[in-house]
């Protein structure tokens, strides 16, 4: 199987998610394979609901969004174009360790395998098991050639060459043990900050909004931590993040806000609250659902110093002079996880 016919099942699947990127799905006629595909999506969709309360239809419907938005032609030549990527398929099997905190967060890693030539070995998260088996049936549709190439499972991991494996600190250092001698990637805890300086614009700031609050703020690009200046109107930020008010809405949301809210006023902790989000003064990354840690800084270079210091715990900045407000959970397919460039990994093996 060629190069471009690996790219081309790829630019189908995208079309095909594309019908699920707004609240009412619209069967798009041009696209292959859609019958019966198009309604046992559906019905995938509501299984993988089941299973993950997290995985809501918002949820769904933008990880379709973005990654309809993501595989056209274009991107993938574009994105592809800094490679030699052979158009012969390696005989090299890839496993790829899934996490399963937002739907199909595994799905880059996933693809890159594939494209570049190799086989991919999925060792499925127990949170996000349906959706990329399923999407894995598509591209068999539409591409048979890739029948060798994709085996998934939710059992132990046997016969591979490499290893990427996406997880927390704790289970890195289960990786490490178990894959070290391997040829690999493994992924720890990262987390994802924001930079404030006071003169952010409210459509700015709403745009932040989405930056915390999409998909719960589970994911790894998710706004965890905002850094203010000395002087910050809170006003400011809060009149942003009420375009997210409805958050409060969800069951598992509003547990983790109540419990939250408690533990830390047991603790006699000052907080900043606007009743569907807590505000808490750390120096800490990683904040528990439904807070946001902020420290206050006194100058940009400082804050630029402690930054570069804690690089291997951030995922991505956000900031007027990094990525732009409202996109940190619209990546392009060259920006890679932990900034570890997994194609040239792939190619080198």
């Amino acid at each position: 199987m060629q190069l471009q016919q690996r790219i081309n099942a790829f630019v189908q699947l995208g079309a095909f998610l594309s019908q699920f990127a707004e609240d009412t799905p619209t069967e798009n006629p041009s696209v292959p394979q859609n019958d019966p595909f198009f309604a046992d999506m559906q019905h995938t969709w509501q299984l993988a609901k089941s299973q993950n309360s997290w995985f809501t239809d918002e949820n769904l419907q933008y990880a379709c969004k973005s990654w309809g938005e993501a595989l056209t032609a274009s991107n993938i030549l574009a994105w592809l174009s800094d490679y030699k990527i052979p158009d012969a398929t390696s005989e090299k099997r890839i496993a790829v360790v899934m996490a399963g905190n937002i739907p199909l967060v595994g799905f880059h890693d996933f693809m890159c395998v594939l494209l570049s030539g190799h086989s991919v070995l999925g060792k499925l998260s127990s949170n996000d098991k349906v959706l990329l088996p399923f999407l894995s049936s598509y591209l068999l549709a539409v591409e048979p050639g890739f029948a060798d190439t994709i085996k998934l499972t939710t059992k132990k991991l046997e016969d591979f060459d490499a290893v990427i494996a996406t997880g927390s600190d704790n289970t890195a250092l289960y990786f490490e043990h178990y894959f070290g001698k391997y040829p690999n990637i493994i992924r720890k805890n990262r987390n994802s900050v924001a930079i404030l300086t006071g003169k952010e614009t409210p459509q700015q700031m709403e745009a932040l909004a989405d930056d915390i609050f999409r998909y719960f703020g589970l994911g790894c690009r998710n706004v965890s931590k905002i850094y203010v200046p000395e002087t910050y109107d809170w006003d400011h930020f809060f009149n942003g993040m009420f375009a997210w008010k409805d958050v409060i809405n969800n069951h598992k949301y509003i547990n983790n806000y109540d419990y939250n809210k408690a533990v830390y006023l047991m603790s006699l902790e000052k907080l900043l609250d606007n009743e569907f989000m807590i505000l808490k003064e750390d120096t800490g990354f990683s904040s528990p659902i439904s807070v946001v840690f902020y420290e206050k800084y006194d100058s940009i270079d400082t804050l630029t110093s402690t930054l570069n210091a804690a690089r291997e715990k951030i995922q991505c900045i956000v900031s007027e002079k990094h990525i732009p407000f409202g996109e940190a959970q619209e990546p392009k397919l060259s920006d890679y996880a932990d900034g570890v460039d997994t194609m040239k990994f792939l190619l080198d093996l």
